[in-house]
């Protein structure tokens, strides 16, 4: 790119707008390299990105059927206000009984699960990226 634009300053014949127009001609390859690269890259990111949030919807739809479970149970036996059935469900979680302990363990598992599988796709990103640009240089 550089030396073509170098060629493009050496005509001295062509006008300023003719030169300008040469060297935006020399830069447009490594502008639609960097543009496809950072689209390979930008849905790299997007699917890990859906893999954990997946793996975040899993334990909120946890987190909700328990919490429900919860307060069903202390309507059933009507020895509990909701408010109690709340604050006894805040302590199961403080407590790490069924609590926010496992869930986040949970989480932190399916997540580093989406990385290992997303890092082991990484070698053949590059070669993709890699042939693309080989059969454009």
């Amino acid at each position: 790119m550089h030396l073509c634009s170098a060629d493009c300053c050496d005509k001295k014949e062509s006008s300023v707008d003719q030169v300008h127009r040469c060297i935006e001609s020399c830069s447009t390859p490594l502008t639609q390299a960097q543009s496809f690269v950072q689209n390979e890259l930008s849905q790299f990111q997007e699917r890990l990105q859906r893999c954990v949030m997946v793996c975040q919807d899993r334990v909120r739809d946890q987190v909700n059927a328990d919490t429900s479970e919860s307060q069903d149970s202390g309507h059933r036996k009507g020895t509990l206000s909701l408010a109690n059935s709340a604050g006894s469900v805040m302590r199961q979680a403080a407590l790490g009984v069924g609590g926010v302990a496992v869930y986040k363990a949970e989480f932190e598992g399916c997540a580093m699960q989406c990385v290992d599988d997303h890092i082991q796709l990484m070698p053949s990103v590059k070669k993709r990226i890699a042939n693309i640009l080989s059969k454009h240089s």
